[in-house]
């Protein structure tokens, strides 16, 4: 390895771990295995990943070239983890040199069809959904010697929290199904070219984007609201060569890219413009001569929310189980920084739980500095272990509960009860016993959401995701503006002057500071419409109102419908997760998972060749869905993104939106996490000077 190797090795190596800290463990997600287990893993000679984020929503396409270097024929599996409210709408398997794309049907159906193609010896694939968890590709067969070429395609809402948006693309395996990890190898390395690119296409400007742990990420500023980033094997060291060169010095470039490990997730962050007003926008699907249209309605709040000023109880309900192991450190850095956030008015207790729970504090502690600096050292020292009783751990943190003081519970997990009560019914019923919010920090790729964010919802709480790859500072910033705010409950939406259905979800629930509300619905008709949005900050009545139009037509974001689907089989399965399975819910979720190409708990995605498509007689309305979708995009990026505000004319609010910006020129939360690493370099060489 050459000097300028070796350095870069350094600074990359310093510069992730300054922004977090990885656990013992980490396991890659995307790969390409052997079914039975018994060869090694196929080799990934190509991983390319594009996404365009637009319109309130990202559309994420993930092609891969794997190659077989085996002597026989086998079947493969592709696994990744289910990114947070996204459906696959596409998987194409290249046959015979050319792309053929897959079709929803039932489960079972597209099991068996697989299965018979499969044994057929003919070309075949399909994708199901493994629950909450992954998304599960098997391929057959993939030839001795060959190269076999897919293409996965999923959307899922883009919001915007206090200014930030952030968008991840899961590569770290949840850790979650320790049985199915202990079975597969792993082959994470990409051999050949690896290439990650992200547009990001704002109707609002946007001031900066960021991307933590990747140094080398290529992050260019097309206009005010339009931003590109690129991230490649190849790209950087061209460029580092390219660099040294112009100075003179010689930086060696190998014949080969480095190879990229696919085992941390990818994270973008953007930030809008200070100072933009509290809106609302619009995005509608209603093609020419259609009498309904589907559309997304995003509020995006005012400042109204004032800060709590008296003195509140805190108790943190913290996951040690095993399946926390590579998460625990990036939880423990969450709790250190949360105590610190506390006021010496605040108190605070502290649960562990794993196979049962205990309480780390005796009772309630006053956040004095000494107390903080005790139980930060002590939850660090946790090592995590066992299952996950996580029915205990909240049981025990819902005791002792002041009556005369606002408590709030802090509940920090990937969600995965599989020991003592794992009822969601019970969750709900047990959350509500208590008058208290429920703040959630949800952990890592293939957590339990679907829970999480019930329970969360069920108790007028929040939910924040955390990655290890996220910025700490700026997630906990996040949390904390909501938790130390007024919220607006009891939210609800009213659209009179035209008619409208479906809407999701059906029960909003609590609006904190700096959240969006987004809702899904369909339209007919085409005119002006009053929209209005009441709720209850601190038992007082509120009330926000505008008029706008919905369109007579609007052909240029066709994704839409696949969004609204997709949220109305979220807000379906809840209730089967909540009251159990009936067959009047199962058989709609089916029903929307084939009419809309989603895969879901209930469907799946099969591909085959287009004989096969024919002999069997099945539809292509994929097909012809994929490629009205392809005609809009290529549409929507020959043009400057639009503003998707309809209430300009009539303001909603009259206040700008939140932000983490102190203003006065301050060092503000964004620049501090701009200026981390350095402050880290600086501190490290005056501790090595001291030192020598």
């Amino acid at each position: 390895m050459t000097t300028y190797q070796i350095m870069r090795k350094l600074r990359q190596g310093m510069l992730f771990a300054v922004l977090f800290l990885l656990g013992p463990a980490v396991f890659a997600a995307g790969l390409l295995q052997p079914s039975d287990g018994s060869l090694p893993p196929l080799e990934i000679t190509d991983h390319q990943v594009e996404v365009i984020i637009e319109d309130g929503y990202a559309i994420t396409s993930v092609e891969q070239v794997f190659h077989n270097p085996h002597g026989r024929d086998l079947e493969a599996r592709y696994s990744f983890p289910i990114p947070e409210h996204a459906s696959v709408a596409e998987l194409t398997l290249w046959i015979d040199g050319k792309p053929v794309t897959g079709e929803v049907l039932e489960r079972e159906q597209a099991k068996q069809v697989y299965e018979e193609e499969k044994a057929a010896g003919r070309d075949a694939g399909i994708t199901e959904k493994d629950s909450y968890k992954t998304f599960e590709t098997r391929v057959s067969p993939v030839r001795a010697g060959q190269d076999t070429r897919i293409r996965l395609v999923y959307l899922q809402p883009a919001q915007v929290d206090t200014g930030i948006g952030r968008y991840v693309y899961p590569l770290e395996e949840g850790g979650v199904d320790e049985e199915k990890l202990a079975f597969w190898t792993a082959n994470e390395k990409v051999l050949r070219n690896f290439s990650f690119d992200v547009k990001v296409r704002s109707g609002y400007p946007v001031d900066a984007v960021r991307m933590p742990n990747q140094p080398q990420a290529q992050i260019t500023r097309i206009g005010d609201s339009e931003w590109q980033i690129h991230v490649g094997n190849r790209g950087s060291e061209m460029e580092a060569a390219v660099a040294g060169a112009e100075e003179g010095r010689q930086m060696p470039v190998t014949p080969d890219p480095v190879a990229f490990t696919l085992d941390k997730d990818l994270i973008v962050y953007w930030r809008l413009k200070e100072g933009l007003p509290g809106s609302v926008d619009l995005v509608a699907h209603k093609p020419e001569g259609s009498q309904r249209g589907t559309f997304m309605l995003t509020v995006t709040p005012g400042d109204d929310l004032q800060p709590i000023t008296e003195g509140r109880d805190w108790v943190f309900v913290l996951d040690i189980s095993g399946s926390m192991q590579g998460k625990y450190a990036t939880l423990a850095d969450a709790v250190q920084r949360s105590l610190k956030k506390l006021r010496p008015d605040d108190r605070f207790r502290i649960v562990l739980f794993n196979n049962a729970s205990r309480e780390l504090t005796s009772g309630f502690v006053n956040a004095t500095s000494e107390a903080i600096a005790r139980y930060s050292q002590s939850v660090a020292a946790v090592q995590p272990n066992n299952g996950t009783n996580l029915y205990a751990g909240l049981q025990m943190g819902l005791r002792s509960l002041d009556a005369d003081r606002t408590s709030a519970l802090v509940l920090v997990t990937d969600g995965v009860a599989n020991v003592g009560e794992t009822q969601q019914r019970q969750f709900i019923d047990l959350i509500r016993k208590k008058d208290v919010r429920l703040f959630t920090l949800v952990m890592g790729n293939s957590a339990n959401r679907p829970l999480l964010e019930v329970m969360t919802k069920a108790s007028h709480g929040f939910a924040v995701s955390m990655s290890n790859s996220d910025d700490v500072v700026g997630q906990l910033l996040a949390a904390t503006s909501k938790a130390t705010h007024q919220a607006l409950h009891g939210v609800k939406l009213k659209i009179s002057g035209i008619k409208t259905a479906d809407l999701t979800p059906k029960e909003i629930g609590s609006l904190y500071r700096g959240q969006q509300l987004v809702v899904f619905g369909h339209y007919w008709g085409d005119g002006m419409a009053e929209v209005t949005l009441t709720g209850r900050i601190s038992g007082q009545p509120k009330t926000y109102q505008t008029q706008f139009r919905f369109p007579h037509v609007a052909a240029e974001n066709p994704e839409i419908e696949r969004l609204w689907a997709y949220a109305t089989i979220e807000d379906a399965m809840a209730e089967i997760n909540d009251f159990g399975e009936e067959a009047d819910l199962k058989q709609s979720i089916v029903d929307l998972g084939v009419e809309y190409g989603l895969v879901t708990d209930y469907t799946a995605m099969v591909v085959m060749s287009d004989v096969a498509f024919n002999e069997r007689g099945i539809e292509r309305s994929n097909k012809k869905r994929l490629a009205i979708e392809a005609a809009a995009r290529q549409q929507r990026a020959s043009r400057a993104a639009p503003s998707r505000r309809v209430d300009a004319a009539q303001p909603m609010y009259q206040k700008p939106r939140p932000s983490f910006s102190h203003g006065g020129g301050a060092l503000d939360a964004w620049s501090l996490l701009l200026f981390l690493p350095l402050v880290w370099l600086v501190i490290r060489r005056r501790d090595g000077a001291q030192a020598g």
